[in-house]
């Protein structure tokens, strides 16, 4: 699998990178916004690609409780200040792991194939509508099947455990640490020779979009 090394190109289109992890809940809680973003760049000269950071390595240890209360609270919180939807029903049905590198490695997997937003998607209604637990390897595996992800289950549980899948992430991960940002989800714009972190609006996607495009014409 080849792997971007994300090296300042002075020749290449202006770029914004979408820095997140598939079980963020802020990610999922800018979800709605981060679509309207990608729909409006879509008229524009910049091309968007994703950056996966990495929010916690895989364990098979069981969550400790004070981490399940903090997390089903933030839950909470954004639910209350975006309006997103929940099922709380999650951290009674499932048992949680601290561990997001599995789902890390299915987006990578699905971007291979053109899929990363659709896996992304499918990662984040499981977790945080069906209450499935996407740290759990049959979770991956159904949601590879429902966007039709063009591999055979052995296979793609074969690809998650893989070594060559697992160093791409571990790359990915270091490149995004160097990246202009302060958590997740977060957006960089690169463009003549210069990686330019840009302002996100959990509610309006047009503060970011604004900012990109006058940014570039001042470039101009």
């Amino acid at each position: 699998m080849a792997v971007d090394n994300m090296q300042i190109n002075n020749n290449r289109k202006p770029t914004l990178y979408y820095v997140y992890d598939p079980m963020c809940s802020w990610c999922w809680g800018y979800a709605p916004t981060w679509n309207k973003l990608r729909a409006a760049l879509k008229e524009s000269e910049i091309s968007v690609e994703y950056r996966l950071g990495g929010l916690a390595p895989d364990s098979d240890l069981p969550m400790p409780d004070e981490m399940k209360a903090f997390l089903e609270q933030t839950w909470h919180k954004i639910a209350l200040e975006l309006g997103t939807e929940f099922n709380f029903d999650f951290w009674r049905q499932c048992q949680p792991r601290r561990s997001t590198y599995p789902a890390c490695r299915a987006t990578l997997i699905a971007r291979e194939q053109g899929l990363e937003q659709a896996m992304l998607d499918g990662i984040q209604q499981a977790y945080y509508l069906k209450a499935m637990n996407p740290s759990d390897l049959t979770t991956l595996i159904s949601i590879a099947a429902s966007i039709n992800l063009d591999i055979d289950p052995k296979e793609f549980a074969l690809q998650l455990s893989s070594e060559t899948i697992n160093h791409h992430l571990m790359t990915e991960i270091h490149q995004v640490r160097a990246l202009p940002i302060q958590g997740f989800p977060s957006l960089v714009l690169e463009h003549n020779g210069s990686l330019s972190p840009i302002p996100l609006d959990y509610l309006d996607y047009q503060t970011s979009y604004r900012h990109l495009i006058n940014g570039l014409n001042k470039m101009k």
